[in-house]
């Protein structure tokens, strides 16, 4: 509707400038409801009389007005407190469109007023019209930053995510404040869309462990990703399937890097790997061997039955506990084949705790006492992870992670203490 009305032709603005100031008066004093739009959407009406229709019963002439680029300030602020959502929204647009475009030599108070409606606008109660606004104003310079800001912190994704993707009035240190303080994991996904992300941003993006986020952040070419970030999304990646491929398409990845992902990744992505054009001959001879072992493991177990049911991974798990072979290597195998029943039983076995005890630390729903049991049984921190998502089923962004890759984050007293007082 809004385009319908808004779409004046030239010949329709020259109508209307042809016309004296009397016989518009006269338009809309004695004509019906279309010559009043028509008076609304055009450049060619007078101030005063665009002013008197903002205040009109048609809220068709009230969009009309509020989308017209020559209706005065003093209307627009009456128009900002209009009860239809539609007026304010043509309003919003105009306004956020027109802001950046202010001359420089814009008298002071028409800046002023112009300003405040714009804030209100990013105020108002309806999502709808501050998203709006921050749909206008995502790439300008020439706009208030507390406006951009307030945006920003918007709770409603549609309205901040346009800004945290896009604005460039927002600098290092605001996006750092806005990942720790947001609670939604569409903020951090749109900052980590940004062109030409900043390391220490980034960083912080890979330290949410927002599934979506970190995906979007791997994916972003032009995002800065220092060595230890990728390293670490890397370390917690095994089970987080989304960040498999875009961690293989990532240019510029080092060796190492490509190394350990063709330990985990899906057969289709090692070979993916394996066609980079940035490695070195090694590397390829590496990732090929890989691709033939994983052929030849798959060519083998085809058509077997494996017995996997809860009582035979209990026995299985029990039988490794004899033979003293329940290691990280053997739960970590099991958590990524799903065989959960056989990496809770092996960590009972292993901690060492009343079966009871231990229940209670995995049921706990929190990183800590969960930890706190795999540091018991002796296994390393990258299972004490993997048993917090696959197990406890913490969230990813609540999952306590590794302290410079592989160690624990929590000192041995502390660990103790969740255990001698959850278990």
């Amino acid at each position: 509707m809004l385009k319908r009305l808004f779409s004046r032709s030239q010949e329709d603005d020259l109508d209307a400038s042809a016309l004296s100031y009397e016989e518009q008066r006269a338009r809309l004093e004695q004509g019906g409801a279309s010559d009043r739009l028509h008076l609304a959407g055009s450049r060619g009406t007078r101030p005063e009389i665009l002013y008197f229709l903002a205040k009109d019963e048609s809220s068709a002439v009230r969009c009309a007005i509020a989308g017209n680029d020559a209706t005065p300030v003093q209307a627009d602020q009456i128009l900002v407190e209009d009860g239809d959502v539609e007026v304010r929204s043509a309003l919003a647009e105009k306004i956020a469109r027109l802001v950046p475009e202010m001359p420089d030599d814009e008298q002071e108070k028409i800046r002023e007023l112009t300003y405040e409606i714009l804030e209100q606008l990013a105020r108002d109660s309806l999502p709808r019209v501050r998203a709006a606004v921050s749909e206008q104003i995502k790439h300008a310079e020439g706009v208030p930053k507390h406006i951009v800001s307030l945006l920003a912190m918007d709770m409603e994704d549609i309205v901040a995510a346009p800004i945290l993707e896009y604005s460039p009035l927002l600098d290092d240190d605001d996006l750092l404040e806005i990942i720790r303080l947001s609670k939604t994991e569409a903020s951090a996904t749109a900052i980590a869309r940004r062109a030409n992300l900043g390391a220490q941003v980034a960083d912080a993006v890979a330290r949410t462990c927002e599934t979506g986020a970190v995906a979007a952040l791997l994916a972003n070419d032009s995002a800065q990703l220092r060595e230890d970030t990728l390293d670490r999304i890397i370390d917690q990646a095994q089970t987080v399937t989304p960040w498999h491929e875009p961690l293989v398409r990532r240019p510029k990845l080092p060796m190492k890097a490509v190394r350990k992902l063709s330990g985990f990744v899906a057969q289709s992505l090692v070979r993916m790997l394996s066609e980079r054009n940035d490695l070195d001959p090694s590397t390829t001879d590496y990732l090929l061997e890989v691709v033939e072992e994983r052929f030849a493991g798959e060519a083998d177990t085809d058509g077997e039955a494996e017995d996997d049911s809860d009582e035979s991974q209990v026995e299985q798990a029990r039988a490794l506990h004899k033979k003293k072979m329940l290691d990280d290597e053997a739960v970590q195998i099991a958590l990524e084949d799903g065989r959960t029943v056989f990496a809770t039983e092996a960590l009972m076995l292993l901690s060492g705790l009343p079966q009871t005890g231990s229940r209670k630390l995995l049921r706990s729903g929190q990183a800590k006492p969960v930890t706190a049991l795999v540091w018991k049984c002796g296994l390393g921190m990258r299972t004490a992870m993997q048993v917090q998502r696959h197990i406890a089923k913490i969230a990813p962004h609540n999952v306590l992670n590794a302290r410079n890759g592989t160690d624990y984050p929590l000192t041995p007293e502390e660990m103790q203490w969740q255990i001698d007082n959850l278990s």
